[in-house]
């Protein structure tokens, strides 16, 4: 059986004394780091399985680690935040993570929660064979990867996750709370933003024009599909 690594970024000690044993009772190998610029070196010298990354970080914070770790990688990533307000909740998942823990949290919880984003991206590895094409956009299971034209976009696990659900039932929309369950998502403050936020980050990948999607399309009230063949 392979041990997974995680990675912990955060200044407090004392959480991150307090998580390193719960994931190490769960059987994860734990890396730590006190500040931004060693968490950041720490995830590419390393490669973490999954990377548990505060937001308030001295050197360099956690928003521009998320982002430059998406940059370079598919790493999944929960963010941890003190903060209790919505928008500054989900800044993190604008900037890729999949997941989120609001301050102060159980370390069992996160635990769950890291389990779950794992859970996506090893479903990513093994899924079924199976191949989607809609006009130009082209999505292996697979291969865990969605092709436009000659372009592979790339994707998170939670993205991933979305995606192929949507994908899998063309046309059909699917509300906020379906896709949550279809994708294993469970269930986050704040439910319907979060979907939003996801979708938002899909669209910017996948769209020519994010603004007037032609593949995820909004139904106002419903949810969202994926059109068949790029129109509305």
């Amino acid at each position: 059986m392979v041990t997974m690594k995680v990675l912990i970024v955060d200044d407090e000690q004392r959480i991150v004394s307090g998580v390193r044993k719960y994931f190490e009772q769960a059987g994860f190998d734990v890396l730590a780091a006190y500040d931004g610029l060693t968490g950041l070196s720490l995830a590419r010298s390393e490669s973490p399985d999954l990377v548990v990354l505060d937001l308030m970080l001295p050197g360099k914070d956690g928003m521009d680690v998320c982002r430059e770790l998406r940059r370079e990688s598919n790493v999944p990533i929960i963010m941890l935040t003190a903060r209790v307000d919505e928008t500054d909740k989900l800044v993190g998942l604008e900037l890729g993570a999949d997941d989120y823990v609001t301050k102060p949290f159980s370390p069992r919880e996160l635990v769950a929660r890291a389990r779950a984003v794992l859970r996506r991206a090893h479903e990513m590895s093994a899924p079924p064979s199976k191949t989607y094409r809609f006009g130009e956009v082209v999505f292996e299971v697979e291969a865990q990867r969605c092709v436009i034209g000659d372009r592979i976009v790339p994707l998170t696990p939670t993205e991933f996750a979305l995606l192929q659900v949507l994908v899998q039932h063309p046309g059909q929309v699917l509300s906020r709370m379906r896709l949550l369950e279809a994708a294993h998502l469970g269930l986050y403050d704040g439910v319907e933003r979060t979907v939003d936020v996801h979708i938002h980050n899909l669209r910017r990948k996948l769209e020519r024009d994010p603004a007037h999607p032609r593949f995820i399309q909004t139904v106002f009230g419903a949810g969202y599909r994926f059109s068949r063949d790029g129109e509305a």
